[in-house]
């Protein structure tokens, strides 16, 4: 990952993260917590934390696929983040295009090709 601070979202005409969610359904171990305050995690509902604290809840969802809980809509679709603005930092710091963004969309099926390079997110 880069060293540079990204920007909190991606703009849409660059690439829209709410039409993929790849990211957020990947694997219930990449939304783990690490560099968060106890303060920070205190802002996040409970009931979106894994029994364990160790990071964002996973569940398998009505059509069987395990994701976070706090991911709403249709995964490839429409999504959204149920605590964006509290959000952990590995949430923050996935951009569009870089290495996670691209495991994550090809376990999904989704396309790689077209995505932005990373950099262009640097603030």
């Amino acid at each position: 990952m880069s060293n540079h601070t990204p920007l909190e979202t991606s703009p849409p005409e660059i690439f829209d993260c709410q039409s993929c969610g790849a990211c957020c359904a990947y694997q219930a171990d990449w939304p783990r917590f690490s560099l968060e305050s106890d303060e920070q995690l205190a802002q996040i509902p409970e009931k979106f934390i894994a029994d364990d604290l160790s990071g964002m809840r996973f569940e398998t969802d009505a059509k069987g696929q395990c994701r976070c809980t706090a991911l709403t809509g249709e995964l490839g679709k429409h999504v959204g983040c149920a605590v964006y603005e509290v959000r952990p930092q590995v949430c923050r710091d996935c951009m569009p295009g870089d290495p996670e963004c691209h495991i994550a969309r090809k376990a999904f099926g989704f396309a790689v090709d077209d995505l932005p390079d990373p950099d262009i997110y640097v603030a």
